[in-house]
């Protein structure tokens, strides 16, 4: 009884561990889906000079998209177990903040561009790669969601005193760098979040953790390359 016994708990964590793996090809495979379609409707927007134009003259469009891409988050966590209500929000919510990027990357020079680009890329494969072998070893990363959370909070504050009060370049650098280091850490969380404990019906949710974090890693590589030309 006791060899049966365990035979059907190692089934079990043979299953679950076959269950986890299949979930996370299909988190990344929607993230790469992104990312594409990301590079795509930039590419577009940066390419076709009556739309960067017309972004360039009102530059309220292109802060209404992010405020609406932020506001659809909310529907896309209640909602992200319900397929295919879900991957509609996905869509939406991805080719709305495409569309801002598409509009900073039309104002940036190209060398600058994929300077960021490739170190955005460099910084989450490594990152990607180290959580999953620090997970492996039992690491735990769980105590970084509410450091990482009040973080934001403090970006979000100087980023709005930034706005109002412009202050020296040297203290602009400072909060770029600050912000992709943030995100950096956010991309060690989430991925742990995805190892061990996002449900599996929760795929969607996991994939825009790790998008948001991807591109406002590339925004603030870009905005301090800007900077520091």
């Amino acid at each position: 009884m006791a060899g049966g016994s365990g035979d059907i708990e190692s089934a079990r964590s043979t299953s679950d561990l076959s269950l986890r793996w299949g979930f996370i090809r299909k988190v990344y495979g929607i993230l790469m889906s992104q990312l594409v379609l990301t590079a795509i409707v930039a590419g577009i927007v940066v390419a076709v000079k009556p739309i960067n134009r017309a972004l360039g003259h009102t530059p309220w469009i292109s802060l209404a998209l992010g405020v609406f891409a932020l506001i659809l988050l909310c529907p896309l966590y209640i909602y992200r177990q319900k397929h295919p209500l879900n991957l509609i929000l996905l869509g939406f919510f991805t080719i709305l903040l495409s569309l801002t990027v598409g509009f900073v990357c039309a104002y940036t020079r190209g060398n600058i561009v994929l300077q960021a680009l490739i170190l955005t890329a460099t910084i989450t494969i490594g990152l990607t790669l180290f959580t999953f072998w620090a997970v492996n070893r039992g690491y735990d990363f769980g105590f970084l969601g509410p450091l990482l959370f009040a973080s934001v909070l403090v970006l979000i504050v100087w980023g709005i005193i930034q706005a109002f009060f412009p202050i020296v370049r040297m203290l602009t650098s400072v909060y770029t760098l600050l912000g992709a280091l943030i995100f950096s850490l956010y991309i060690v969380y989430d991925t742990y979040l995805l190892i061990q404990r996002f449900d599996y019906d929760e795929y969607v949710w996991a994939a825009v953790n790790l998008y948001i974090d991807v591109i406002n890693l590339f925004l603030y590589i870009l905005q301090f390359l800007r900077g520091n030309p």
